[in-house]
C-alpha cells in the first residue's frame, strides 16, 4: 500500500472559448487519469471541515429531511438517545465524498455500495476523508470498473462513515486492455 502523491492541477487541458496561453495553465483538482493509472493502495486524505449549525439546516431545509433528531433541539436534548442534534447522515455523506473528490476527467460515477454510519456526527463536529483505491477489474471494451473507499473521519479519528464508490474509468489504450495486456 502507497501513498500516492497525487500530481493533481498538473494536466493541461484547453476549453472552447479560453485564449490560448490560459489553455496553457494547469486545471487546479482536475486530472487526466485513466483506469490504468489507478493504483490499489494508494491513499489521499482530506483537509478538515467543520459542520456548523446554519449550513446543517440549510442542508436540512433543502432535502426536506426535518426528523426531529436533526432539526429540534429540545426533543433531541429531552427525548434524543444522543442528548443533542445530529448532521444529516446524508450531509455527512456529501460533505466526506467532496471532501476528498477529485475531478478525474476520465471517470464517471457508477454507484455506490457498503454505506454504513458508524458514529453520530453532531453539530460543531470537524470531519476528514480518507479515500482509497481498493479494486479495479475491466467492465467493457471501453473502461474498466474501480473501486474506491471513502473512511469518514471525526474528531481526532473516529470513524463516522464508511462507503465504497464504483467508478467507470476509460481506458488509455483500449486495445491493449481487450488483449488483457
Amino acid at each position: 500500500m502507497g501513498i500516492h502523491l497525487a500530481q493533481i492541477g498538473t494536466h493541461k487541458r484547453g476549453l472552447p472559448g479560453l485564449p490560448a496561453d490560459h489553455a496553457e495553465v494547469p486545471v487546479w483538482n482536475s486530472e487526466n487519469w485513466y483506469f490504468e493509472d489507478f493504483e490499489i493502495g494508494d491513499k489521499i486524505r482530506s483537509i478538515r471541515r467543520t459542520i456548523s449549525e446554519g449550513e446543517s439546516m440549510l442542508f436540512n431545509s433543502l432535502v426536506m429531511d426535518h426528523h426531529p433528531y436533526v432539526s429540534d433541539q429540545e426533543f433531541a436534548a429531552e427525548e434524543g438517545v444522543f442528548g443533542k442534534r445530529l448532521v444529516a447522515g446524508a450531509m455527512v455523506f456529501s460533505y466526506g465524498l467532496g471532501l476528498a473528490a477529485t475531478n478525474c476527467l476520465n471517470s464517471f460515477s457508477y454507484g455506490y455500495d457498503r454505506l454504513r454510519f458508524i458514529r453520530p456526527v453532531f453539530i460543531g463536529d470537524t470531519i476528514y476523508t480518507i479515500r482509497e483505491n481498493i479494486a479495479k477489474e475491466p467492465k467493457d471494451e471501453k473502461m474498466g470498473k474501480v473501486r474506491v473507499s471513502y473512511s469518514v473521519y471525526k474528531g481526532e479519528g473516529e470513524l463516522a462513515l464508511y462507503c465504497e464508490h464504483l467508478m467507470t474509468a476509460l481506458y488509455r489504450d483500449p486495445a491493449e486492455a481487450r488483449d488483457g495486456g
